[in-house]
């Protein structure tokens, strides 16, 4: 064998180590899932595949994976970090996730759930499911004083505050079962540390049910309700104004209304919501709410919550993504938005779905093509020795593949110069 040879085949073996270590899964196009950052992964559970059950529920194929975006590096959005983790018990869409401020633990409350990969199969007599993000495994917890009629709760936004304590108003029951169909305008409440539920009575002041809205917990102890729509008697709907919010104080369990103003912002659903550091809340995208194929303008927009006043950045549009029925979360200055519904195009297409990674730099309102990580510092409670471990193994594999043909090269050549012939010592010789 040649030097060029060894050459190639030296090349080639480098290059499928490479693939080995370094191939991973990328998800699904998907739409409808939930999602929560914990640490430096964001995490998505469930989702939903198919469009077409947007007119025909039957048709609905809903998954039960679990992915997560590592941001602990830098990256690209063409190339984003997935993982993936131990899929849920259930397959999962149209409910929220919370995470544990104690221990990072995840709660999943309300939804729709199915048997994985299935349709019109209800399984939502758990309404809460936990992940535990450091072993992934997921258990249903004993919860004491259940309100039987959230079992099949659905189309909420529940928040959890600093004591470990989740608040979920409204929703309703539609889960592609045969139960008589009902909304709800209860706040209820779940304590994470010692699984007590407890449903508030109503106030004078609560509001009609609502659903598809967005919830934001400030750190004063405020939720804010934006957007979706409500339930007005005798079976009535209408979008939400976003200029009459809706607030529920987590300290003194009162309701309120803010009366927004500022620019005009349209009605929507199915869109998102990040709260930033000098508390502004973030909506973005959605679609009207009486019909998916028409976009919120604008897509996206901010809410100073100390004015109460609405304002649009200077954000161009131009090949902006338009999306509905997404995941947005916010690590440091970077709006992070995942999957989602494209609502202009058409629903029974598949091609409406994306699973795409867009990032916003809120710093300056643009749209970049690169991560950049903010200085992280990895939990302890995550197997990163494991990671080092993997790298380090496929480092001692791939010096061993060149030692090896380093070793293999030098001996043929030494071979070839030191052939033992008459008048050639022993100790020269490489027999």
């Amino acid at each position: 064998m040649n030097l060029f040879q060894n050459i190639k085949t030296f090349l080639l073996i480098i290059i499928l180590l490479f693939s080995f270590v370094n191939c991973k899964d990328i998800p699904k196009p998907r739409y409808r899932q939930t999602s929560s950052l914990i640490g430096n992964r964001l995490y998505f559970f469930g989702g939903d595949f198919s469009t077409t059950d947007l007119i025909y529920d039957n048709s609905a194929n809903i998954t039960n994976e679990v992915w997560y975006l590592d941001l602990s590096s830098s990256f690209d959005t063409a190339t984003p970090p997935w993982n993936k983790d131990v899929g849920m018990p259930i397959g999962y869409v149209f409910g929220a996730s919370c995470v544990s401020p104690i221990d990072n633990s995840v709660f999943l409350v309300g939804g729709r759930m199915f048997i994985p990969n299935t349709a019109n199969v209800n399984l939502s007599s758990s309404p809460v499911y936990v992940f535990n993000s450091n072993i992934s495994l997921w258990t249903t917890p004993n919860i004491i004083g259940f309100n039987s009629s959230f079992k099949m709760r659905t189309e909420i936004q529940p928040v959890i505050d600093s004591y470990g304590k989740i608040y979920t108003f409204g929703g309703n029951n539609y889960t592609y079962s045969n139960v008589p169909y009902a909304d709800y305008n209860d706040m209820s409440t779940l304590d994470t540390t010692s699984m007590i539920w407890f449903t508030l009575p109503k106030f004078a002041n609560t509001p009609l049910p609502f659903f598809d809205y967005t919830a934001t917990l400030l750190p004063n102890g405020i939720i804010v309700y934006i957007g979706g729509f409500k339930s007005t008697p005798p079976d009535q709907y209408e979008a939400v104004s976003m200029y009459e919010i809706q607030t529920f104080n987590t300290i003194n369990y009162s309701w309120s209304t803010k009366n927004a103003n500022g620019t005009y912002i349209d009605t929507r659903a199915y869109h998102s919501a990040v709260l930033t550091q000098n508390g502004e809340i973030i909506i973005y995208g959605g679609s009207m709410w009486n019909d998916t194929s028409k976009p919120a303008a604008p897509y996206l927009a901010k809410l100073d919550t100390n004015s109460w006043m609405w304002s649009i950045t200077n954000l161009s549009q131009i090949n902006a993504p338009q999306l509905c029925y997404h995941s947005a979360a916010l690590y440091g200055d970077y709006m992070i938005i995942a999957f989602g519904l494209n609502p202009s195009l058409s629903p029974n297409s598949n091609s409406t779905l994306s699973n795409n990674l867009y990032i916003l730099d809120i710093k300056n309102y643009t749209w970049v093509t690169s991560f950049n990580t903010i200085q992280p510092l990895p939990p302890t409670s995550y197997p990163y020795g494991l990671f080092i471990g993997i790298g380090i193994g496929a480092g001692i594999i791939l010096f061993g593949v060149v030692g090896f043909l380093l070793y293999k090269w030098i001996k043929q050549r030494k071979y070839q110069k030191y052939i033992a012939t008459p008048g050639t010592t022993a100790d020269n010789a490489i027999v």
